[in-house]
């Protein structure tokens, strides 16, 4: 139980990520308040009703966990909202959608956080975990879209790179108050995409398989532990070996 009785706030929470941190938390004794755009606010179910595009959302919620528990443990950044022509190839990406999904994940990244950490310096303690990639810290292998629709977003790299460092700030700038900032970057992970591309990334990675939302909620919750209390500023890795070679 080595999450026991903390407070957890993930974005996102309905996600097919989302959901595993949820149970993972839950199943390791801690307390997960689910923040998502989709579902109505019942605190009795430890779920809110999230905007994360939206500044007084934000401001919302935080009142309302502070009222109801008054601390926040940990904070799951994993909220991944985007434009419709999310997914656009690179010559169809006009600069406003660029610039609009960088605004709408990577700054409002910060503008969860900020709130955040700020009652986590008071308390002096607190972990905060995001969600990366892998393609935030190596350059993409186009060959796996090779033969489908598929592609990877150009903002997607630039956002998930830029996460990691930014991850690396607030380690750096809140240590001293022993507040934690991690990333778990994943690899691939199955969601019932094309089968050609499955069949060509899991030729690619080392262990011959995509991974899955199980893979991921574990490294998660140990971040967010005690049993990670030393560690902070560092982007864990869980891809199957994929950036190994």
């Amino acid at each position: 139980m080595i999450l026991d009785k903390k407070i957890i706030l993930v974005t996102g929470g309905n996600g097919l990520l989302g959901k595993s941190y949820i149970e993972d938390i839950h199943k390791k004794g801690g307390i997960a308040i689910n923040l998502d755009i989709s579902h109505k606010t019942n605190i009795d179910l430890n779920q809110i009703q999230l905007d994360i595009t939206d500044d007084k959302s934000i401001n919302n919620m935080i009142q309302l966990v502070m009222d109801t528990y008054g601390r926040i443990d940990g904070l799951v950044n994993n909220a991944y909202p985007r434009t419709k022509d999310w997914g656009n190839a690179f010559e169809d990406i006009i600069p406003e959608s660029f610039s609009k999904n960088v605004d709408m994940q990577l700054s409002r990244v910060f503008a969860i956080s900020k709130p955040v950490l700020e009652i986590m310096k008071n308390q002096k303690f607190g972990s905060l975990v995001h969600i990366a990639s892998v393609y935030g810290v190596v350059g993409n292998d186009f060959t796996v879209y090779d033969n489908t629709p598929l592609t990877s977003p150009a903002a997607y790299s630039a956002i998930k790179g830029g996460l990691i460092n930014f991850s690396r700030y607030i380690a750096s700038y809140f240590g001293k108050y022993n507040v934690r900032s991690n990333c778990v970057s994943p690899g691939g992970i199955f969601d019932n995409q094309n089968e050609i591309f499955v069949k060509q990334y899991e030729y690619k990675v080392p262990m011959k398989r995509m991974g899955t939302a199980n893979d991921i909620a574990p490294p998660v919750s140990f971040l967010l532990s005690e049993e990670a209390k030393y560690i902070t500023g560092q982007n864990l890795i869980v891809d199957g070996g994929w950036t190994a070679i």
